[in-house]
């Protein structure tokens, strides 16, 4: 199965890169997890709206035919972490690859989030982006370990 996190925004300060690099670097090679950072639209004097549609032309480009697409969002689907590893069998019993997106600073198109076919969310609060990716890609990762019975989850 692979994974495709796209995302906009591509610059991480140094903390989160080099974690979301660590966690890229754990995934078998039976897990493809990538990374689409995708450049954030600039804000001056737009409407929100055109930033938002600007940014989903550029998440649609990027997304591969035929994925299952899970948008990141704030009223997505509660999951723990072996609910989310439940999950990700479901995925791979689907088969077809995953895009995991995440959104700009104001969030994700209407019209792009009506393309998804679930929505997730990973807390109840409001996180700044480079967290959010540290923290999907911990997860996936702590949901490949739970499918694997590798220790890394402590339950």
């Amino acid at each position: 199965m692979k994974l495709t996190v796209v995302t906009i925004g591509h610059r991480l300060p140094d903390w989160a890169n080099e974690a979301c690099e660590d966690y890229l670097k754990r995934f078998p090679p039976d897990w493809k997890v990538e990374v689409k950072a995708l450049k954030a639209e600039p804000r001056e004097g737009k409407p929100v709206a055109a930033i938002m549609q600007a940014e989903a032309v550029r998440m649609e480009a990027a997304l591969e035919r035929g994925v299952r697409r899970v948008i990141l969002d704030e009223r997505g689907s509660r999951l723990t972490s072996v609910q989310l590893a439940e999950r990700t069998e479901a995925w791979l019993n689907d088969g077809r690859d995953v895009a995991l997106i995440i959104g700009g600073a104001d969030g994700i198109d209407p019209q792009l989030k009506q393309t998804a076919d679930e929505a997730i969310r990973l807390s109840d609060m409001t996180l700044p982006h480079a967290l959010a990716r540290v923290l999907l890609l911990e997860q996936l990762y702590r949901a490949w370990s739970l499918r694997h019975n590798h220790p890394y989850h402590r339950a």
